[in-house]
């Protein structure tokens, strides 16, 4: 469930917290008072769309915060799964957006990737509005809804497991099925190829260990000359020249006789000794040095024409010698899998007939299934429409199979079948598909039908419907009132509407309201109850003006709610 949500910068929101109770709860307000950015907002946090030009004019920041309380050990399971720890059954999710555009997630106050938010959101709510009347006159969707109501998801897993591994076949047949002059064109660029890379016997770490030699050689005067004086300055001339080594000797001898008269002479004495053998170290290895250093003066050219040879390979091959010999080895390969490609396509082709007789299998539980679920599943909604007063209208599952312009079974990642939602509004009229038939106000009561016979099959606690009521009015309300709020006994239930009959039948009522002053505007909400609900009501029964008749007309219609829900909770 929802306990609380709280705003903070968004669009006309400056700042609120709203808590949330269990049942049926209406958002009811002015159109543009701020009702569908809740709704906004929550769908933000939970991983949806989020842009800077949400946040409020002047606000740095613009954040989200749910709380959710979760009460299905089911859903608590899958969320563990998922690494998201919520023992005690609460969860956290937050969403802040900066106007330099960036955007954090965090679930339980760990940062989190916004997919990982999504797929964490989609197991606590679902939100319905408008845009879900316009999905379900896709066909597309239908096959979905077949599917949550028989509950094929394990079925599903494995026929998608099974698809993936046909087409991965059918690609690698499609590669080596090329015709005979592609494969001889393909061998000699693959041959040439291989013969270059492998005449250049390229190794590992050479391009490195040239370059640093190449460096070596083009200074290789100046690096004599400085390690030869290097090395007599600190040893001396042959002409009797005293060296570094020669007065650092004398210095120590002097020190010597007299460090044991003052503490910091012998500290002297001893940095000097030191020294002295650093000194002669270095000395010494600069003469091994020195007699080391050899070099030709062809050995340069050599090296620029290895390093030059590398460099076309690159070019062509690869950013650094480890991809050059990668691309070898991919070539090879290939060029493997083509001299023998003709034994490969004969057990590829077998194994083709293998995998998809299995597909065939699986493809023909998931339609039985599906068949199965469809008779049931159309009564189920046909007893939904008629309590929706849609008594006359006939309502059917359509399943056939799928079939591609040659004639052959059409295998899609959803099966072969076909499924579509078919009506008749009126006796005496063939079913036709609903986006051909259905107006505006009966696909907002089929919608309601679909998801109140699916809440079984839904393991989500909390339901928000934005505006599903569009396009309805007088007793298709009141119907609409009565179902949300039966489908409330088993869910929480957020519903924004502009219908009386909608709001009257909420456990809950909350007011949006938007103010203005002079330099601001801003939205409140706030749980109605008593006096002020009435009013609320009556507001949108009559118009800003409430009235007696209309104040009476509300209270009303709160009487008969409470009534109507109390025969029905015995």
């Amino acid at each position: 469930m929802l306990r609380e949500l709280h705003i903070k910068n968004i669009a006309v929101i400056e700042e609120i917290t709203v808590q949330f109770n269990n049942g049926f709860q209406a958002l009811t307000g002015e159109t543009g008072a701020g009702k569908s950015i809740l709704i906004d907002s929550i769908n933000m946090a939970l991983g949806g769309r989020g842009s800077r030009e949400l946040i409020r004019t002047g606000a740095e920041f613009a954040s989200v915060d749910l709380t959710f309380e979760i009460e299905n050990q089911t859903i608590i399971n899958e969320l563990a799964e998922l690494g998201i720890d919520c023992d005690d059954g609460i969860v956290l999710i937050a969403r802040k957006l900066t106007a330099d555009g960036k955007s954090k997630c965090n679930i339980n106050g760990r940062l989190m990737p916004i997919g990982m938010v999504k797929e964490v959101g989609e197991k606590l709510l679902t939100i319905h509005g408008q845009n879900d009347n316009q999905s379900i006159l896709s066909p597309k969707s239908h096959i979905g809804f077949v599917d949550e109501y028989a509950e094929n998801s394990d079925i599903m897993a494995e026929y998608k497991e099974q698809y993936k591994k046909v087409k991965e076949i059918q690609a690698e047949l499609a590669e080596l099925s090329t015709d005979e002059s592609e494969k001889e064109s393909l061998t000699e660029l693959l041959s040439f190829q291989l013969s270059e890379i492998d005449a250049a016997k390229l190794k590992i770490g050479e391009e490195e260990e040239l370059t640093e030699r190449k460096s070596f050689l083009q200074n290789a005067e100046r690096i004599a000359e400085g390690a030869d004086g290097a090395y007599y300055d600190l040893h001396g001339s042959d002409d009797s020249e005293s060296g570094a080594c020669d007065f650092i000797s004398d210095a120590v001898r002097r020190l010597e006789g007299i460090k044991d008269y003052d503490s910091k002479l012998s500290e002297f004495y001893d940095v000097l000794v030191s020294v002295m053998a650093d000194v002669d170290d270095v000395m010494h290895e600069l003469h091994s040095y020195i007699d080391a250093v050899n070099y030709s003066p062809t050995e340069l050219d050599d090296i620029e024409g290895r390093l030059s040879l590398i460099y076309n390979l690159k070019r062509k091959y690869g950013n650094s010698v480890e991809e050059i010999i990668e691309y070898a080895n991919n070539a090879r390969e290939r060029l493997e899998a083509i001299e023998s490609s003709d034994e490969r396509l004969a057990e590829l082709t077998q194994q083709l007939e293998t995998e998809r007789e299995k597909l065939d299998e699986i493809s023909q539980k998931l339609t039985k299934s599906r068949v199965d679920a469809a008779y049931s599943l159309q009564e189920n909604i046909m007893n939904e429409l008629a309590d929706l007063d849609m008594q006359k209208i006939r309502f059917s599952v359509s399943i056939c199979q799928a079939y591609d312009n040659d004639g052959e079974v059409k295998y899609s990642a959803n099966g072969c079948d076909n499924v579509e939602f078919l009506i008749s509004a009126n006796p005496g009229e063939e079913l036709k598909p609903l986006s051909k038939i259905a107006s505006g106000g009966e696909m907002s009561r089929i919608m309601l039908a679909i998801k109140s016979v699916l809440s079984d099959s839904d393991l989500v606690e909390t339901m928000i419907f934005d505006e599903i009521d569009t396009g309805v009015s007088g007793r298709a309300a009141q119907k609409i009132a009565e179902k949300i709020g039966a489908l409330a006994h088993k869910r929480q239930i957020l519903c924004i509407t502009h219908l009386p009959q909608i709001a009257a039948m909420a456990d809950y009522q909350y007011k949006i309201e938007k103010n203005s002053a002079e330099d601001s505007t801003r939205t409140t909400v706030t749980c109605v109850s008593g006096d002020d609900r009435i009013n609320e009501l009556a507001r949108i029964i009559g118009g800003v003006k409430v009235t007696e008749i209309t104040f009476s007309a509300a209270k009303e219609m709160v009487d008969m709610a409470e009534k109507f829900k109390a025969e029905n909770n015995k």
